[in-house]
């Protein structure tokens, strides 16, 4: 990966809609080799897809919660069967595995406080081999960003 990789992807993450002909304008390429750069880029899964990034409050889903989990045990199967459980249940966006008090730190969006007790109550709580679960709701965002900074060689 070449400095005009690192600009298409950078391009490519501020704004997915992009013609070929603008991004080649954009990294002074001509379209030719530039779409056989994203290409390649696909190809070897650095750009994974495409998708739209969409307002949650105006989505309906204004609350987001980050859930962290302490598991009783951390025998494969408990891992397994979290980390399955959690896979299936949609208002949870993001699952990190953590180093620290925490073994897991999930995001969650969701419409409403009654909303979020019921996941808990019903899908959170279900889930064997859970120790522990604390929540702490953001009162807003202050910075939100999907595009990487350039890794330094």
């Amino acid at each position: 990966m070449d400095a005009i990789d690192l600009q298409i992807i950078r391009e490519l993450q501020a704004d997915g809609r992009l013609s070929n002909q603008e991004l080649a304008d954009r990294v002074r390429l001509s379209p030719s080799p530039c779409l056989r750069r994203v290409r390649r880029l696909e190809e070897a899964g650095l750009i994974r897809g495409y998708t739209a990034m969409v307002d949650q409050s105006a989505f309906g889903l204004p609350i987001t919660v980050f859930v962290r989990i302490r598991l009783e045990r951390h025998t494969g199967d408990t891992v397994r069967v979290f980390e399955e459980h959690v896979a299936r249940i949609e208002h949870i966006q993001d699952c990190y595995l953590m180093a620290g008090s925490s073994d897991y730190l999930l995001r969650v969006v969701i419409e409403s406080l009654e909303a979020y007790e019921a996941l808990v109550r019903h899908r959170i709580h279900a889930i064997p081999g859970i120790a522990s679960i604390e929540s702490s709701f953001a009162f807003g965002s202050v910075k939100q960003s999907r595009i990487y900074p350039a890794p330094h060689a």
